[in-house]
């Protein structure tokens, strides 16, 4: 698999008007393929674009201990950034050419600690995804014992291109 590029500054990301040429399905392949870079979010948390199908996205990653709150454990905002990512980003895959989605609002359940170091997946599936809105869940489990994390829901709107 090719590791993904990571956008470096604002002028590495793609353009919208670019972006909606293509469908969701087509522009998170594209990432995943490393021919359009990944969001630098995903650089500064650790974790990458590892599977992209219709309707599914799958993440992984490993929290570092930047992303430590100050009792020791993985904070919060790290599960609902990856979750975010991979909920939104399998909407993203149903989201048709000359459209586009934001997240309305998510949320997460935290099962349990990440521990220091330990590799997870993060996997976000598709529910629906209609004209106007989509909502999907959301897992963080252990890439090799599958024991989960964390559990999570959004809700997407989808946008029609902006006109100019």
């Amino acid at each position: 698999m090719t590791r993904p590029k990571f956008a470096e500054s604002p002028d590495d990301l793609m353009p919208l008007q670019q972006a909606l040429q293509l469908s969701g399905l087509e522009f998170m392949q594209g990432i995943l393929a490393g021919e359009y870079p990944a969001p630098p979010i995903s650089k500064t948390l650790n974790f990458d674009l590892h599977d992209v199908q219709f309707g599914q996205v799958v993440f992984h990653g490993t929290p570092q201990f930047d992303a430590f709150n100050p009792l020791g454990t993985v904070h919060g905002g790290w599960y609902g950034t990856v979750l975010d990512s991979a909920m939104a980003c399998a909407v993203m895959t149903t989201v048709p050419k000359g459209k586009y989605y934001t997240t309305l609002e998510y949320k997460i359940n935290i099962v349990r600690p990440i521990p220091l170091g330990r590799r997870v997946r993060s996997i976000g599936t598709v529910d629906h995804s209609g004209r106007s809105t989509a909502v999907a869940q959301g897992r963080i489990e252990d890439v090799e014992t599958s024991k989960l994390y964390a559990t999570g829901t959004t809700t997407c709107i989808i946008l029609d291109a902006p006109t100019a």
